[in-house]
């Protein structure tokens, strides 16, 4: 048997119409570059050769490695971490402005007094404060707080001058763990060692990235003859110039090292970004662990 053939003259029946495979109603002739599936306009998306379909496009950028630093951070374009806390240092600044009596004098603001840095104090009518009663904020919020415009600009500037190529040096993830636990390690140290001391101010967290800079700029071989600079300077002026508190700075300092130390050297320039990813952040919890520890044995050591 023999097929049939159509009749003399007849027509073929035209091809069914393709449409986009992302929207059944809308008719195209474009297919993707990659997959060859059929796209209309709202579903093109310009490649180098071709148009590609969205899910090729998020498939490639999954496979694609995102750049990393030298020191296992993403690639930042805008250091926006050190933007925002310098924001929150000027608008803290602000508050104590406003709320100070009288108006524009900060030192005086009643916001040092509930939010700035202190182990244990005891008010007028004998109510207990401070982080050893149980106000855990003020070992952070006290970074936000100054005794003076002289004391907002330098901090800030240290935080400029630094903090922005730190920040991109590292990344936004660790380059904010860095600041917060050098903020910390000074607080936690006033607290072993001047329990009873008001303070306020980034200068931990300043000193940290003064610590840190100097650890990743070797590492590099960066000419650091400028940190050395300062540095000398900040740690004289701690001890020679009054109303400085230098537990801050040296518990900031401290951690600064340390975490410079952690970023710059470890697990090792040949560890992959995945297993640098999980060491950094096991040693930077394990220095906020050692922070707590202290902290629940500050009673102990400092006998208060």
């Amino acid at each position: 048997m023999t097929a049939s053939q159509p009749p003399s003259g007849a027509t073929p029946e035209p091809a069914a119409p393709r449409t986009c495979y992302r929207h059944s109603g809308r008719e195209t002739g474009v297919s993707c570059s990659r997959c060859e599936r059929p796209i209309c306009p709202d579903c093109m998306v310009e490649a180098a050769v071709g148009f590609q379909c969205p899910h090729c496009v998020a498939e490639g950028r999954r496979r694609t490695r995102r750049p990393r630093t030298v020191f296992g951070g993403g690639v930042v374009g805008r250091p926006y971490v050190a933007w925002t806390l310098l924001g929150l240092m000027a608008a803290g600044y602000l508050a104590q402005m406003a709320t100070a009596t009288p108006i524009g004098s900060a030192g005086a603001s009643p916001l040092i007094r509930g939010f700035g840095m202190l182990g244990l104090g005891v008010t007028e009518n004998g109510d207990v404060l401070g982080v050893l009663a149980g106000e855990w904020y003020r070992l952070i919020t006290a970074a936000f707080l100054h005794g003076g415009v002289f004391h907002l600009l330098l901090n800030g500037y240290l935080l400029y001058l630094f903090g922005t190529p730190l920040e991109r040096w590292l990344g936004h993830g660790r380059f904010l763990a860095l600041w917060l636990l050098g903020a910390l390690s000074g607080s936690v140290l006033t607290v072993l060692v001047e329990p009873h001391q008001f303070a306020v101010g980034a200068s931990g967290a300043g000193f940290a990235l003064l610590g840190a800079v100097f650890v990743l700029g070797r590492r590099i071989g960066a000419d650091l003859r400028m940190v050395g600079v300062l540095l000398v300077i900040n740690l004289v002026a701690t001890f020679l110039v009054p109303n400085i508190s230098w537990t801050a700075h040296i518990g900031g300092l401290v951690a600064g090292l340390v975490l410079g130390a952690v970023f710059a050297y470890v697990p090792g320039s040949r560890a992959g970004a995945r297993v640098r990813t999980a060491v950094h952040t096991s040693l930077t919890a394990l220095f906020a662990v050692v922070l707590a520890a202290l902290l629940l044995l500050a009673p102990a050591i400092t006998g208060v």
